[in-house]
């Protein structure tokens, strides 16, 4: 005899399809599975700069690991609704907007695969997680709310190794206006307009210090949660981006075949200038 389970995203345990509420639960956020997966969702803990855009793009194009992306970025329910394309007059409370909103970014980062896909930066960790315990105030810990949230989640910790380069890079998206381009030199994402980025060792210290401390708070946050995160770096994911993929299908509990069939849609930014400021900074001032 077979079993069919239904997995869901916003709970831990398997129920029956008829006894999701139209409140949280939606049979369009449920997928019919022969075995229950190990996970249901994962969320990339991680910090700019890092190559989350390449792996988020990469994992989408599986067809099979929904669709990551920053649903709660900004520190604010009227952004993430406007972000979502969520009506924000017609609800009660912000419980009732909280339940809306995780609703349609359930929807959003799942693309009807059967898996929820996040990413999170660490400076956007607060925020969510106060937001998160309005919303699920019983249990008793961030992990559990999660999973209350999202189901099993897999927890990715991408950094980047080199934080000066991280840093670098950085402060020249930010000056330059030009975030991402794609693998055939086109833009993928411009902020502002063109301009040419000018050195400021003050700014990539600044930014050195910001991101190592958000390596820190993230060790110390799994720590706190007795949370074991599959660890990445993006020197690894830069130097084989279908392996890393691969392996991620593989503990999510996907066929890793679904890697073979996606091409890396992100080309890196950095170029001559950027070793030359990361030259820079290492002599002027991590040799003090």
């Amino acid at each position: 005899m077979i079993e069919i389970i239904v997995s869901y995203r916003m709970g831990q345990a398997p129920i029956e399809a008829d006894t999701f509420s139209d409140k949280i639960f939606h049979p369009s956020l449920c997928k019919l599975r022969l075995s229950m997966a190990p996970f249901t969702s994962y969320i990339i803990c991680t910090s700019p700069r890092s190559g989350s855009t390449l792996l988020c793009k990469m994992l989408s194009d599986t067809g099979v690991a929904g669709h990551p992306n920053s649903y709660f970025h900004r520190p604010s329910l009227e952004a993430w609704m406007s972000d979502l394309g969520v009506d924000s007059s017609s609800h009660s409370s912000d419980r009732d907007r909280l339940e809306t909103i995780f609703r349609a970014a359930i929807r959003a980062g799942s693309r009807e695969t059967g898996m929820f896909g996040l990413r999170l930066q660490r400076h956007s960790f607060d925020f969510f997680m106060e937001q998160l315990a309005l919303l699920y105030p019983q249990p008793q810990s961030d992990l559990a709310r999660l999973q209350a949230a999202f189901g099993p989640v897999l927890f990715i910790h991408l950094t980047r190794l080199d934080k000066v380069e991280q840093a670098v890079s950085y402060v020249k998206a930010e000056q330059s206006g030009l975030w991402h381009k794609a693998a055939d030199g086109s833009e993928l994402e411009r902020l502002a307009p063109p301009a040419d980025p000018v050195y400021n060792g003050q700014e990539v210290a600044a930014c050195h210090t910001r991101f190592t401390n958000f390596d820190r708070q993230w060790r110390l946050w799994f720590d706190a949660q007795a949370i074991t995160p599959l660890h990445l770096t993006y020197e690894a994911l830069a130097a084989d981006p279908v392996g890393t993929l691969r392996f991620i299908l593989e503990r999510l509990g996907l066929d890793p075949a679904h890697a073979e069939k996606v091409t890396p849609g992100v080309a890196k930014l950095a170029d001559a200038a950027s070793a030359v400021w990361v030259e820079r900074f290492r002599r002027e001032v991590l040799a003090d």
